[in-house]
């Protein structure tokens, strides 16, 4: 067989992510073109560990190898069209475009150590471009839904943000799943880009560290109980009763809040990992002391923690946040009766971090179609 050299080798007009790329056809290719196959390995090790910026930027690699990755892969399937930074340098928010012109948010978070907890940096990912489920106080849910990411637009999510941090004190500690989407309406995507984190020749990034933000879709928490996968689940709950959680989250009528939680429970069991559920304050709406009681006698579990959100204003609508004391107040009542809570500290006012507002801000300075 006639061996071509890489130069003769073109790129198709839709290259291949490199981050789904299998090793084997990577290193097929490069054999194909002459090359020593462990220039494979090479590039697969500067892309995954040495977080290389570029194919160009693969040192150790010979110019014809680089040319031809270059030309065969896609080398990052989310291009930066924005970064905004907040909280004197402790929350970035990133406006990612794709190969297809739709844009994307991350959000990275870093939390200095406390009495209670170590430093930690979190990076929130998205799962699909815009939601198709509709929340009324979500911003994401308005500007409605596009399409599915696939496993490498997820996949670079992380490895974007872990180059633009570097490696050391400030590199990603946790990924949570709680960006524009449900990540459970992109199970396979979802899953496969956990485990490929996952995986020893990549970052070894345990699931343990990822947690999974859902609606509540059951068959989908069911799925993932059933695979033992010990990621965390965070439900986002938002109400104590089927009647208010139906208004604001109307796919509740499909699956109610008492098969909700057996699931989460059930996840809960099988992987010994906390059920986190949570609560988005909303001002005169469920934020009231008995709906807290109502909450506190829904999640009463061992396995169980409830983080409560004062809701991130969005132009245009016309809920809005409580009061701080009122938040307290809430969350006193469920502290009284031994739950495990929360107040999340609001981050990224300025810079639109609440999920969907950077895109659909961008949206609105677009041109219409013509």
């Amino acid at each position: 067989m006639t061996r071509r050299s890489s130069s003769e080798i073109v790129a198709t007009t839709d290259p291949a992510p490199f981050a789904t790329a299998d090793l084997e056809q990577l290193r097929s290719l490069l054999t194909a073109a002459g090359e020593a196959s462990y220039r494979g390995d090479q590039a697969h090790q500067w892309f995954w560990r040495q977080l290389a910026p570029s194919f160009t930027a693969m040192r150790t690699l010979p110019q014809s190898v680089r040319r031809l990755l270059d030309q065969s892969y896609r080398f990052n399937s989310v291009v930066p069209h924005q970064k905004r930074v907040a909280d004197r340098g402790q929350t970035a928010k990133y406006l990612f475009k794709l190969a297809d012109g739709k844009t994307i948010e991350t959000v990275v978070m870093h939390y200095d150590a406390t009495d209670r907890s170590r430093a930690r940096t979190t990076v929130c990912v998205s799962s699909q471009v815009g939601c198709p489920i509709g929340c009324s106080f979500c911003a994401t849910g308005q500007s409605g839904f596009d399409r599915n990411l696939n496993e490498a637009e997820i996949v670079d999510q992380f490895l974007t943000a872990s180059r633009d941090l570097g490696q050391g004190p400030g590199a990603l500690t946790n990924v949570v799943f709680m960006g524009m989407g449900e990540p459970m309406n992109n199970y396979t995507a979802v899953v496969g880009a956990i485990r490929r984190w996952a995986r020893s020749d990549t970052l070894n990034f345990s699931p343990r560290r990822v947690t999974i933000s859902t609606i509540g879709l059951v068959p989908f928490m069911e799925r993932l109980t059933a695979e033992g996968l010990p990621v965390n689940l965070a439900i986002s709950l938002h109400a104590p009763n089927d009647e208010l959680r139906s208004r604001l989250i109307p796919v509740n009528r499909k699956y109610p809040i008492a098969a909700i939680t057996a699931a989460a429970r059930a996840h809960a069991e099988r992987t010994s990992r906390r059920i986190s559920y949570e609560y988005v304050l909303l001002h005169d709406v469920n934020d009231s002391l008995e709906q807290a009681r109502q909450l506190a006698a829904l999640v009463n579990h061992r396995l169980s923690h409830v983080n409560l959100i004062p809701m991130n204003p969005i132009e245009g609508s016309p809920l809005s946040p409580p009061s701080k004391s009122r938040a307290q107040a809430f969350q006193s009542v469920l502290q009284s009766a031994g739950i495990s809570t929360t107040i999340r500290a609001t981050r990224g006012l300025d810079i639109d971090a609440a999920c969907g507002q950077l895109r659909a801000r961008e949206l609105q300075t677009m041109p219409s179609p013509v």
